[in-house]
């Protein structure tokens, strides 16, 4: 299957929002249709600092989403990028397309001079962390959240 990726575009909010609540769906995590709403602004607003991309089969049909932003690296006094989701349709698991837009977000990342990419998943997460330890590098880092 050939598998290409762009800037998400206005077109494709229908799709997206399928994709994207399928990943909400995937983590067990709550999202309304407002949440979305919010999140597909923000893709837009040029002041926000989320951005998209799509991936898309050879027959034009999105099959995966991934959104990244950048983030400041102090320590390092420099700027990284960092995935926050990455999600591929269930059908299409398989095909390259998460890979594809991992190597997007990469190039993004060149073209802007980040030193890093940098994402999270759930431990459970193995068929996707198969592919993670395949393009990436797992850290020693461990994740704490304070909830507010």
């Amino acid at each position: 299957m050939q598998i290409t990726t762009r800037a998400v575009a206005e077109g494709d909010r229908d799709r997206w929002e399928e994709l994207y609540q399928g990943y909400a769906v995937f983590y067990e995590t709550e999202q309304s249709a407002e949440m979305r709403a919010r999140v597909w602004k923000w893709l837009f607003d040029p002041g926000h600092e989320v951005e998209g991309l799509v991936a898309e089969d050879s027959d034009g049909r999105l099959i995966g989403l991934a959104h990244y932003r950048a983030f400041a690296r102090p320590l390092a006094a420099a700027t990284g990028g960092f995935l926050d989701d990455l999600f591929v349709d269930p059908a299409a698991r398989g095909s390259g397309a998460a890979e594809a837009l991992i190597d997007a977000v990469k190039a993004e990342a060149a073209k802007r001079g980040w030193t890093v990419i940098r994402w999270i998943t759930a431990e459970d997460n193995y068929r996707a962390r198969g592919l993670y330890d395949r393009v990436a590098e797992k850290t020693r880092w461990v994740t704490y959240d304070i909830k507010l």
